[in-house]
């Protein structure tokens, strides 16, 4: 051994052993301190959290908001809880192999009726708690101080009941913090990944929403958010209607508004679309859906966000996607498909009104897969081929794997145009493809970016769905880009 490795060891040794009897103490007095208050409180919080049980729980009540920051942040939180874990339990526990504290200075009230078997440094539970605390905090900082106290309770009651010394814990938070972290390097969070604030348009600022018309479908649930709105934007005019009546009221609401408003899913958004591009008026649009595709990607996440853009006239220009088949033509703001997917929207709204949208969601994916079908046949860039799936998206979507994608740019002047092809076993070349994201070419599926499209050769009766709606096309399909020609409302800056 060297005389440098030597002289750091002497230093090292004394140093940690210091440390490790100030730890030893620490331990000591929160033992011997009297907590009456938390007696009744701590070890069953401590128990709550065995296995990430609580985090679960605490994740399932964040969904049940029905906010999408919340649903976001419950999900960040879960994801930076599992990646906290697997670290702990992979190298954290068997890299530094620390007994467990005695627990004779420990009350018996306090102590956890089944004593934990696993070495003691790091703590896991303060890991998971930070983690998951953290996690949810940088995505929603509201929901990361309710779960704050929380996650700081569970990690205080690994030493109250006299499971774990403090170092364990500090070490264990450092470590789930840590993760989180980790998580949004890999997934940045909805603030990081700001839509751009452009192409600016000029529009009227509505201080008190005098001007705005809001055609809500009520099919959709909307009472709730359209009374948020009309709270902030008191002059607004609210026509609610059923979803037989939305297209005749959007088209009566376009030629007497100054603003044409819109509250449902992506449906009757696209509705909306078509009318404010036929009859030029500027659109604002209120999520009021299942997916709200359109209006999560421009930042608009609720009735403050709208009304904020409304107020101070803050508005963008995007592109809008047309297609034309054999004298029939639509347009769409997120999306259109052939092949399966078509279907699966069929079979979705058939079974949504009796077991609710992602039940049927999954139960139609199911249905589809199964079915014995040969593949939609149909010349693409210039070759005729089988095809599981087309999709064509209004603009460029990113995502990781099977994560939810999004567009960070609407008028970016491309389509997103991914294809699985045909052959054996559809559902594993579908699988596939949503694993692989938009990154790759193989035989069996691929992606491009075009600003035009052109099919032939297509049967007839084929479905396409747009933006949610479905619609028979047949011979030759055409989908080509209307750059920067919808007006629509949002927020250019986040508070």
């Amino acid at each position: 051994m060297s005389p440098d490795v030597d002289l750091t060891a002497r230093r090292i040794g004394p140093l940690r052993d210091r440390l490790l009897a100030l730890d030893s103490r620490l331990f000591e007095f929160a033992a011997n301190r009297n907590w009456p208050a938390a007696e009744p409180v701590l070890p069953r919080l401590s128990r709550s959290a065995n296995h990430g049980v609580l985090w679960f729980g605490t994740a399932a009540a964040m969904a049940a908001s029905r906010t999408p920051r919340a649903r976001r942040a419950a999900a960040r939180g879960l994801a930076s809880l599992t990646l906290a874990s697997l670290t702990i339990n992979t190298l954290g526990k068997r890299s530094v192999r620390r007994t467990r504290p005695v627990l004779d200075p420990v009350p018996l009230v306090r102590q956890l009726k089944r004593q934990p078997i696993t070495t003691s440094f790091p703590s896991g539970h303060s890991a998971s708690a930070a983690a998951f605390a953290t996690g949810v905090a940088l995505e929603s900082p509201a929901w990361g101080a309710v779960v704050a106290p929380i996650a700081w309770s569970v990690a205080l009651s690994r030493v109250y009941t006299g499971v774990h010394f403090p170092s364990d814990v500090l070490a264990g938070a450092a470590l789930g913090a840590g993760a989180a972290f980790a998580v949004r390097g890999l997934v940045p969070t909805r603030a990081q990944v700001v839509p751009p604030a452009r192409p600016r348009a000029e529009v009227p600022a509505l201080p008190d929403g005098e001007g705005l018309v809001m055609v809500a479908n009520t099919a959709s649930g909307t009472a709730e958010r359209v009374r948020a709105l009309h709270d902030g934007l008191p002059l607004a005019e609210i026509v609610e209607c059923e979803p037989a009546d939305v297209r005749a009221e959007l088209e009566k609401a376009a030629a007497r508004a100054t603003v044409l408003g819109v509250c449902g899913g992506d449906g009757t958004v696209n509705a909306a679309a078509e009318i404010a591009l036929r009859h030029g008026v500027p659109l604002a649009v209120l999520p009021g859906g299942t997916l709200n595709h359109f209006a999560y990607d421009l930042g608009v996440e609720g009735a403050r966000d709208l009304t904020r853009a409304v107020q101070q006239g803050e508005a963008v220009r995007v592109d809008a996607g047309r297609f034309t088949s054999d004298g029939r033509e639509g347009v769409f703001v997120n999306a259109c498909s052939l092949g399966v997917y078509p279907e699966l929207v069929r079979e979705r709204e058939r079974w949504s009104k009796r077991i609710g949208g992602w039940p049927a969601g999954v139960l139609g994916a199911l249905r589809v897969l199964r079915a014995d079908r040969h593949p939609l046949e149909a010349e693409f860039r210039g070759r005729a081929r089988p095809l599981w799936l087309l999709f064509v998206g209004n603009g460029t979507y990113h995502r990781m794997g099977l994560t939810p994608g999004r567009r960070t740019d609407l008028a970016d002047g491309q389509f997103d145009v991914r294809v699985v092809h045909g052959g054996r076993r559809p559902a594993l070349r579908l699988l596939a493809a949503a694993l692989a994201g938009p990154l790759t070419r193989s035989p069996a599926h691929a992606a491009v970016q075009v600003g035009r499209l052109h099919l032939s050769g297509v049967a007839p009766g084929t479905l396409l769905a747009y933006d949610g709606e479905v619609t028979d096309v047949e011979g030759e399909v055409t989908l080509e880009k209307l750059p920067e020609a919808l007006t629509v409302y949002r927020p250019l800056s986040r508070n």
